[in-house]
Formats: C-alpha cells, sequence, structure tokens
C-alpha cells in the first residue's frame, strides 16, 4: 500500500495532520531522516516525551494525544528546548497505531500512565488487551521494545499478561537511563507514597 504525503509543518508548531487517515504515515517525508522512531501514547504535559528527545537527539519522536489542549503545551514545551526531532499528532492512541503507523516502523513504544478505568464494568475501555498486543507487534521492528508504567496494580497485571501471552514477545528489564526519565504525574504519585510499575516488552525477530 503506497503511503501518503502528509500536510507540510508550519515553522511555528509540531503538531501535524496526516493528509489520509486510512493510509500510513510517509515517515521519511515527515522527518526527512531515517533515523529510529519512537512514539509515546497519551502524552500528557509532555513531560517524558520532551526529556526523553532531548537526550536522543538521533532518533524521532511522536506524541499522541486527544487533547489539543495537552497538545499545545508539549509543542510549547519542545520550542523553549529547540527540538526538532518531535511530532505531535491528535487522534486516538489505537487507531494510530493499527492503522497510520507503517508495519515495523517502532523501535520503542512508550505508554505511561494510561487510564486505568478502575470499575470492572468499565475494563473494556482499556487500552491494553490482548488485541492491542498483536497491534503492538506489528508496529514494532524486531527487538523493539514496548515501555509501561502505571500505578495501578490491577491494571498493571492486565498490561503484562497481554504480552506475556503473546509469543512475539519477551519480559526484559527497564533501562536504568529509561527509568530515570519521569513524567510530571509520576513525581506527584511518588511524593505521596504512591508506587510506580514499569517494565519493558521486547519483541523477538
Amino acid at each position: 500500500m503506497e503511503a501518503k504525503q502528509v500536510k507540510p509543518i508550519p515553522a511555528r508548531t509540531l503538531v501535524f495532520q496526516p493528509l489520509s487517515y486510512v493510509q500510513p504515515l510517509d515517515l521519511k517525508q515527515l522527518f526527512a531522516n531515517d533515523n529510529p522512531l519512537e512514539v509515546e501514547l497519551g502524552a500528557g504535559d509532555g513531560s517524558f516525551l520532551t526529556q526523553w528527545a532531548k537526550l536522543n537527539p538521533n532518533r524521532n519522536f511522536i506524541g499522541i494525544e486527544r487533547l489539543l489542549g495537552r497538545l499545545r503545551k508539549i509543542d510549547r514545551k519542545a520550542a523553549r528546548l529547540g527540538l526538532t526531532n518531535l511530532r505531535l499528532l491528535r487522534i486516538e492512541a489505537g487507531y494510530f497505531l493499527g492503522y497510520l503507523l507503517p508495519a515495523e516502523a517502532l523501535s520503542a513504544l512508550h505508554i505511561y500512565f494510561p487510564d486505568p478505568w478502575p470499575k470492572r464494568k468499565h475494563r473494556k475501555n482499556r487500552l491494553i488487551q490482548q488485541e492491542f498486543a498483536a497491534t503492538a507487534a506489528r508496529a514494532l521492528g524486531p527487538h523493539g521494545t514496548v515501555q509501561l508504567r502505571t500505578d495501578d496494580r490491577d491494571y498493571f497485571e492486565q498490561m503484562c499478561a497481554a504480552f506475556r501471552e503473546n509469543p512475539l514477545f519477551h519480559e526484559t528489564q527497564v533501562s536504568p537511563e529509561l527509568q530515570k526519565i519521569q513524567t510530571d504525574f509520576e513525581r506527584g504519585f511518588q511524593a505521596r507514597g504512591i508506587q510506580t510499575l514499569s517494565t519493558e516488552f521486547r519483541r523477538v525477530d
């Protein structure tokens, strides 16, 4: 399937809008290079994404958010830091991963503190289910990783089960370099004595 072009990104913003929402992005045109790509689903206020992108100028990053106000906040942070390796998109996370990313496009997928939908009747709305692991496997290149963090133990167990049950993944240790990059949300939890649960799953070749 031929990848569609994307609309040019004005100099004033890193938020982009694809010309097509049903065909894969042309990532080389979006970034004008072939650097490894990492994506954060639910980028929130961008406190993780902007720090990590600044530390890794030779990697490309896309931040996904549904709320325009949050994207604008990340955009302002990125401008202050002079980031050129970051793009932002307002879209539903699962749709982006399943339909807009070319197969094996990612080197890393970051999902930090997704909505836990704690009521039992609402758990079907959680982002990470068994089907999600299969979608992630398609989007990740060989040895690509999924980075997971949450404060909700029930959801953490569900996340781990979804990836452990998929034979295309094995569980590994989060690198110390990545572990020390925290979101503002996470720092707030730690100040209140709430434990962060985290893990990494690597796609097998």
